[in-house]
């Protein structure tokens, strides 16, 4: 599975890049080269612009060992080109010494920030934990990308699960993105694996994640009773033992697009309401059968895709760029297509959609 992953950047618990390593060092002998070029020039004084720089790549002992080499090269006028008093090499001392308290800090905020970091990634890949190349006799490639920034988990969900029932897949769009949608995203996805387990009909399966959604609505205090605020769409696919079709109930979620050969198509499914209104218990969706041939591709997306715009307003179209931008053989390659498209998307809307996206492939099995 592919995740945008946003890597702490420097000053955010990253380690620092090669060249603020060594600037120090490579100032150090810039100055002192050009006091030598210009002996009239006093240029010995911005020696004490060493330590605060070295503060922010090095700890508070190679801080320290960079003041004294600066306060050391003041000190000796045939390296700097200055007489100093001691008022100030007192300067340039208390300076270093600062120095090294603010690389203490900052070392200190890094390793808070990465121990922040790795518990939050943990608890966001346990919700969301990556799809397998193969579920039974199906491949699968899944793609996600979090709109908000330094996130690995969105208000997209996605999944695919073997059971007694068949190999059952969940493509699905919470209410909101971000952070906040997550708690929700947990709670379907849940459910749906209970109901791979439990519920032998898809129909079955989605009215339970339609009572998950009511239940967690209802438990709010900012809900009003019998006004539920919480929603989700959601696009559930059986693939049967033993049986060349894939099932597939829609609650409100754009189409999958069935891919066969040259041929890209929609999947010919009557969508049922969102999940969390309730009426999926009233009323069962309807459940299609979608029969399957060799060779045959499926893919599942979030509106985050269709929905992505280029710079003069125009949406995404996705039926239209998969053999634009996709080889044969990626095509025929989950990994492969979901990436290609990925790429594609990123260039058509130059830089990446602004909501969450979902891309999910899934193939039976050659062998």
């Amino acid at each position: 599975m592919r995740r945008r992953r946003q890597e702490p950047g420097w000053l955010r618990g990253a380690p620092p890049p090669r060249w603020a390593r060594i600037a120090p060092a490579v100032a150090l002998v810039v100055l002192v080269l050009a006091q030598r070029l210009t002996p009239a020039a006093e240029l010995g004084f911005f020696l004490a612009g060493l330590p605060p720089v070295a503060a922010f790549a090095y700890g508070p002992a190679g801080t320290a060992v960079c003041a004294a080499v600066a306060l050391a090269a003041l000190a000796v006028p045939s390296v700097s080109g200055t007489h100093p008093r001691g008022s100030d090499l007192a300067t340039v001392a208390a300076i270093g010494l600062l120095s090294v308290v603010i690389a203490w800090v900052r070392r200190r905020r890094d390793t808070q920030l990465v121990n922040v970091r790795t518990v939050a990634e943990a608890a966001q890949m346990a919700v969301l934990p990556p799809v397998p190349q193969r579920v039974g006799p199906v491949r699968c490639a899944g793609l996600y990308r979090a709109a908000q920034r330094g996130t690995l988990v969105g208000g997209d969900l996605y999944d695919v699960r073997a059971g007694p029932y068949g190999v059952r897949a969940l493509v699905g769009d919470v209410q909101g993105h971000g952070l906040a949608a997550v708690g929700t995203v947990a709670a379907l996805l849940g459910a749906f694996r209970e109901g791979v387990l439990d519920d032998a009909g898809l129909a079955a399966v989605a009215a339970r994640l339609d009572r998950r959604l009511l239940a967690d609505a209802a438990g709010t205090d900012d809900a009003p009773a019998g006004q539920p605020e919480l929603f989700a769409t959601a696009l559930l696919l059986e693939f049967p033992p033993g049986l060349d079709l894939v099932r597939v109930v829609s609650c409100g979620h754009p189409p999958a697009l069935l891919l066969r050969g040259i041929r890209i198509a929609e999947l010919d499914v009557d969508p049922g309401p969102p999940l969390g209104l309730g009426l999926t218990s009233a009323a069962a969706p309807a459940v299609a059968d979608v029969p399957l041939l060799p060779g045959d591709r499926l893919l599942a997306y979030t509106d985050g895709v269709t929905e992505a715009r280029d710079a003069g307003g125009s949406f995404y179209p996705l039926a239209t760029r998969i053999p634009v931008v996709a080889s044969p053989g990626r095509v025929r390659d989950p990994a492969g297509l979901v990436e290609a498209l990925w790429h594609d998307l990123v260039d058509f809307t130059r830089g990446g959609p602004r909501d969450d996206v979902a891309l999910l492939a899934l193939c039976a099995a050659d062998d």
